[in-house]
């Protein structure tokens, strides 16, 4: 039986995309709590499929896919420009293809101007009008207004016209920071991309007996297998070392390991593949928020996915591949060594290296080492930094690693940073390393 928050979500999962979403309304018509419904808009929203807009309200939203994840809807540009709605609300669940800056004679501008896109300009009423005409959402700058006559146009074209305070170069550059950053967050592998499916998952329930669990590693060639009871809700896991010495006719509620680690869909692969390596174990399953299985995470899972990832392009770059791209690297015998200058950006407010960024490039600088020794992707799980001199602005520093030891999981280096031949800067570091 579900609980009363599972079907507030599933209730609104099946809301067509662009439905208003009241608290109010759901408690009313589910017959719970305001409290209850809140909790599972909130859960809604952070799963993907609902949006909260400033004197909009709430409306249920298409639900991207990872590889449209750079596509923004309409209802993400509201917020992100921190605009009101003039008109066409009904279209807010919609994506937007690209933006284009209006800044040209009205003929020149048209050309550029086709459906699904977004028109960004300022008190160009007949630009606003033309685009909509065209399929394409509109972007005011300067937080002017636009006609009536415009809005009852968004209105039955269902294409919102937004309007915001900032200036057109904040505004593009607001919505390219967003593109840029869901792109780097398209290249984080999580969980839920590389999961075998519940509909593909070989489990057994409570009830099932020594004899099926021997019939399943026949049919399955596995001996490791998830428990559920009758809600679908993970209560253990049982392997060949549970069964050993046990009758064919117990059941698994008697044999199973209970409370078993679990990850989350939301999880990256990176940390459970810590999680795998750290516990030793072969096998995690992936449980949603109330303790439902919704599918396994194998090894090789993990193996399959990280090998993905090294091939993937760059797409966007995270702070410590902007701080690294600063730092020349020089492969000398079977260690590595790093010269730099501190820019302004690596900066605190006296003008000296940031204590972050000095631990970023020593963490880097040391996880780059042990690459060069094991074949994986290298995750710390210690840093002893030990600061000795301040180094300046536009100063030149030298960053030293030395292997201390390496084994099959684990490496352990030494780094020292130096600037002008003195010591400055002194870490130690250890590295789980998760094998590809």
């Amino acid at each position: 039986m579900m609980t009363k928050h599972e079907q507030i979500l599933q209730y609104i999962d099946n809301l067509p995309v662009g439905s208003k979403i009241s608290v109010r309304q759901i408690a009313k018509d589910l017959d719970v709590s305001e409290g209850t419904a809140y909790r599972a808009i909130k859960e809604a929203e952070s799963q993907g499929y609902v949006s909260t807009i400033e004197r909009v309200g709430t409306v249920r939203i298409e639900k991207k896919q990872k590889e449209n994840i750079e596509r923004l809807t309409f209802a993400e540009v509201v917020n992100i420009v921190d605009g009101h709605v003039l008109g066409g609300r009904e279209g807010l669940h919609k994506t937007l293809n690209k933006f284009v800056i209006g800044a040209m004679q009205l003929d020149a501008m048209m050309r550029y101007v086709d459906a699904g896109n977004l028109l960004i300009v300022g008190n160009r009423t007949q630009a606003h009008k033309l685009s909509l005409q065209q399929g394409a959402a509109v972007l005011i700058t300067g937080g002017f207004d636009t006609s009536d006559e415009v809005k009852q146009l968004a209105d039955k074209l269902a294409l919102p016209i937004i309007s915001s305070s900032y200036d057109t170069f904040s505004v593009a550059s607001l919505i390219n920071r967003a593109i840029y950053d869901q792109l780097i967050k398209k290249e984080i592998v999580m969980v839920e991309d590389v999961l075998k499916p519940i509909e593909e998952t070989p489990m057994l329930h409570t009830y099932d007996t020594v004899d099926v669990w021997h019939q399943y590693t026949q049919d399955y060639h596995d001996t490791r297998f998830p428990v559920v009871d009758d809600q679908m809700r993970l209560v253990g896991i049982v392997t060949s070392k549970d069964i050993i010495g046990h009758d064919s006719w117990v059941t698994m509620d008697k044999v199973m390991t209970k409370n078993p680690i679990t990850t989350s869909p939301r999880v990256s692969v990176a940390s459970s593949a810590h999680l795998m390596v750290w516990e030793g174990i072969e096998l995690l399953p992936v449980v949603d928020n109330h303790k439902r299985l919704v599918g396994v995470l194998s090894r090789q899972d993990v193996l399959k996915a990280l090998q993905y990832m090294q091939k993937q392009p760059q797409m966007g770059e995270t702070f410590p591949t902007q701080i690294m791209s600063r730092f020349r690297e020089e492969k000398i015998a079977d260690t590595l060594v790093y010269q730099g200058d501190i820019t302004p950006q690596m900066t605190n407010h006296l003008g000296t290296v940031a204590s972050g960024v000095m631990t970023t490039v020593m963490v880097e600088s040391a996880c780059n080492l042990l690459r060069l020794h094991r074949r994986g992707d290298m995750v710390p799980e210690n840093i002893m930094v030990y600061f000795f001199k301040p180094v300046q602005i536009e100063s030149r520093i030298e960053i030293k690693p030395q292997l201390l030891d390496i084994s099959r999981r684990f490496g352990k280096v030494e780094v020292a940073v130096y600037h002008q031949d003195q010591l400055v800067c002194k870490a130690l570091v250890t590295a789980q390393i998760v094998e590809r």
